[in-house]
């Protein structure tokens, strides 16, 4: 059995406590890796009507962005970019980038927070919506790069015959990239 804290309300915690909440904390953490790609096997035979289904779709799309020589946050970002659309149906990119904040650049997690308006710019007009609704970020610094991950990653990803990598193939980039977050409010701040 794991050691726990003692108090039964936060306030009344200790720094005791929170030595061994860390200590499992860190445990935990290592595992992330294997717990999102579990995530996003989820994925898979989820077809929701399209050619292929959302864990080939994801594959497919880093798939293209590794060929394309793209660093490992980039690629990372293409795979997990879906992941958000078991749990977040009406919102999946907002739960793509949520997984992906601590450990991506500002530009890659805005390219995956926007990417669902930036890949309307493809089929919104065929459900009634606005296809231009991206131009509402034209003047924003991560506009081309959106712009670019959509036409060329996740535009072109939902062909069955197209190259798909298995998820083995992204797991030593994502062990890599998940055990070293930059962006967290449990990060100790480097004193200035």
């Amino acid at each position: 059995m794991n050691a726990r804290a003692q108090f039964t309300r936060m306030q009344d915690s200790t720094a005791a406590d929170w030595q061994v909440i860390g200590g499992e904390f860190m445990q935990f953490t290592q595992s992330l890796p294997d717990r999102v790609m579990k995530h996003l096997q989820i994925l898979e035979g989820d077809y929701g009507g399209f050619p292929v289904d959302r864990y080939t779709h994801s594959l497919q799309t880093a798939t293209r962005a590794l060929r394309d020589n793209r660093d490992d946050e980039y690629v990372a970002c293409a795979l997990l970019h879906d992941i958000g659309d078991t749990l977040g149906s009406f919102n999946h990119p907002d739960i793509a980038a949520a997984v992906l904040k601590p450990f991506v650049s500002e530009a890659n997690h805005w390219m995956v927070q926007h990417h669902g308006i930036f890949q309307g710019h493809y089929f919104f007009h065929h459900v009634g919506l606005d296809r231009d609704m991206r131009e509402q970020f034209r003047d924003h610094p991560h506009f081309a790069r959106c712009e670019e991950f959509c036409a060329l990653y996740d535009n072109p990803a939902f062909d069955p015959k197209a190259e798909t990598l298995p998820l083995a193939e992204f797991e030593p980039l994502l062990r890599r990239l998940m055990a070293q977050p930059r962006n967290s409010i449990y990060l100790k701040k480097e004193a200035a």
